[in-house]
This record gives C-alpha cells, sequence and structure tokens, in this order.
C-alpha cells in the first residue's frame, strides 16, 4: 500500500534522524566548550587585572607610608610665614614687656613666659639650627608656643624598625599631628627581656632633669670620670616615671646623641652615626647629634610621653583623629 513505509524504509530514517541527532548534540557540545574556555579566559582576565589593582593599591598605599615616613615638619615650628604649625605664634622683640616690670625682659624672659626653650627661640630667631645664640634687638621676630593651646608631645618608638616618630597632641581638639620620623639606636638584643632588648618596653614621661654635654665636659659614669659626649653625645633627655604597661623602671634610662670623639687640636667633634639603626646600647634610645638638639629645643618646656613598642602596629596611637595639616 502506497501510504505505508516498508520497514526498511524506516529503519534508514530512523538511522538519519539518530546520525542527525549526533551531529546536532556535538555541534551543540562543541559550542558549550568553546563558551566555557571563553569564561576561563575571562577568569584568568580579570585574576589578572584585580591582581594590578591590589598590587597598584599597595604601592599607592606604601608610597604614602614612605610620604609619612620622609615627611619632616619641623621647620613649621621655627617658620615666621603664614605656614608656621598652629600651635605657635610669632611674636616681635620688645624690652618692655606687659609681664614684666623693673627690668628689661631678655630672652630668658620671654621663654619662661611663654612656656619655650632658649634653644627653641634661638633657632626661629637666627633662622637655621643654630641653638645657641641669643643676640636679639628690638623688632627681631621670633616664634614661641601659644599659650591659649593645651598640647603635650608624643614619641613612639618601634624597636623593630629602629625608628622614632614624633607627634604634638592638641587636646582642645583631640587630634594628633605628625611631625618626624627619626631614625634611631636601641639596646642591645636580649632573649631574656620581654622587648627582645635591653630597651624596655611601656609607656613613659620623660623628666626635666635635662643636661647638655659640651666638648671637654667630665663627668663620673658608671665611677669613672669621663667625657660626657663620649657616652651621651650633646644633650640628654631623661625618662621620669612609668606610666602604662612598663616592662623595666624609668630611672637610668632616656633618649641622648649618639656617642662623639672630639679632637681638642682640630676642635673638630666626630659622631658615630654608623651605630643608628643597631642594637648597640644599654637601654638608651640614640639619635645623631642633629636631631637630638633638634628635639630637646621642642620637647623641654611641654609634658612629653614616649611609647616604646617591639612593633608600631601594636601602638594604639592616642587621640581620636590624625591631622595631616595638607
Amino acid at each position: 500500500m502506497g501510504g505505508i513505509l516498508s520497514f526498511p524504509k524506516i529503519f534508514i530514517s530512523c538511522v538519519i534522524v539518530l546520525f542527525l541527532g549526533i551531529g546536532i548534540a556535538g555541534v551543540v557540545k562543541k559550542k558549550s566548550k568553546e563558551g566555557e574556555v571563553v569564561s576561563v579566559q575571562e577568569l584568568v582576565v580579570q585574576e589578572e587585572q584585580t591582581q594590578e589593582k591590589n598590587s597598584e593599591l599597595l604601592q599607592v598605599t606604601n608610597v604614602c607610608e614612605e610620604k609619612k615616613k620622609t615627611k619632616d615638619r619641623i621647620r613649621l615650628f621655627f617658620s615666621r610665614g603664614m605656614d608656621k604649625l598652629p600651635i605657635v605664634e610669632t611674636i616681635t622683640y620688645t624690652s618692655r614687656v606687659s609681664w614684666l616690670k623693673g627690668r628689661p625682659a631678655w630672652i630668658a624672659d620671654y621663654a619662661s613666659h611663654f612656656e619655650t626653650s632658649r634653644h627653641f627661640i634661638a633657632r626661629s630667631l637666627n633662622g637655621r639650627p643654630d641653638y645657641l645664640s641669643q643676640r636679639v634687638a628690638p623688632g627681631d621676630k621670633f616664634n614661641v608656643f601659644r599659650l591659649d593651646k593645651n598640647i603635650n608631645f608624643y614619641l613612639l618608638v618601634d624597636l623593630k624598625a629602629c625608628s622614632m616618630d614624633f607627634y604634638y597632641l592638641d587636646y582642645d581638639n583631640d587630634e594628633r599631628v605628625f611631625i618626624k620620623s627619626y631614625p634611631i639606636g636601641v639596646g642591645r638584643l636580649d632573649d631574656y627581656s620581654p622587648s627582645g632588648s635591653l630597651t624596655p618596653i611601656g609607656k613613659y614621661s620623660l623628666g626635666g632633669k635635662v643636661a647638655i654635654y659640651k666638648p671637654g665636659v667630665e663627668h663620673y659614669f658608671q665611677n669613672q670620670k669621663t667625657h660626657m659626649i663620649e657616652v651621651f653625645g650633646t644633650r640628654w633627655l631623661p625618662f621620669e616615671r612609668e606610666l602604662e604597661n612598663c616592662s623595666d623602671s624609668a630611672k637610668g634610662y632616656g633618649i641622648h646623641g649618639v656617642p662623639c670623639n672630639y679632637e681638642p687640636e682640630t676642635e673638630v667633634l666626630s659622631e658615630m652615626e654608623n651605630i643608628l639603626g643597631t642594637y648597640t646600647s644599654d637601654g638608651c634610645i640614640r639619635l645623631k647629634k642633629d636631631d637630638i638638639e633638634e628635639l630637646f629645643s621642642i620637647v623641654i618646656t611641654k609634658p612629653t610621653i614616649v611609647e616604646i613598642v617591639k612593633n608600631k602596629s601594636e601602638a594604639v596611637l592616642p587621640m581620636a583623629k590624625e591631622n595631616n595639616l595638607e
């Protein structure tokens, strides 16, 4: 009958349909695989782009950290221009002042009244790191600390990095301001010390029994008469008392210059700067001559806290916010 397919024809038709189905499935599978390959390639590209972005972000972060480490705002203490720090003011010298009666006012009187060291005034007056020359005439200008500002100084010592970050703390605005990071030398390594070094950890206050050492000046140190600059450099800032989490008492510890050698014949003073970044002291913190004289001139008339940590990532910085003065 013409309307009915024979078995061979049906069999051949089924075979054709089967092969067509296999071919279509193969094409679909191939396309699917190609899609998977493209998807993996896209993931690889995305991953590479993410890594690049993370790398760029890390570089930016490192640059910011390096900028912070290298930033030096010390000159803003002494600048008599508009760029000076908000905690200082520029005044004009006159020998007649309202707060002193009966005699002319000298640099020492200004220093006492404004709670600013004579060394600080001298550097501002001289326009350079000269902390001793204090010749002044009516009309001369120099900086002093503002009496209406409630400030302290804060030094964060990082034993691992052998660095010391210098901040001032503004209690009226609840903020800290980064000033400078100093390279330092610290105490010898000691496995039995909580800090891993002869330098203790914890918060200490600096004391008022500061000292200035000049070439030729001798005192007794460890029961021997010694040229003090050969041990302490030109300045000494002692710890006064323990404040918080201290691993040792404050007695005997301090911040001072690196040892110096003085040649009387040539009047040359040479310092051992090579010990900065090393663990060689008996526990004190050492700075190079220019740095200790600079720091000394600023902090000796204000309360100053020294916090010593193994790594500064461990420290919780004081004040709620940081003012970068940008």
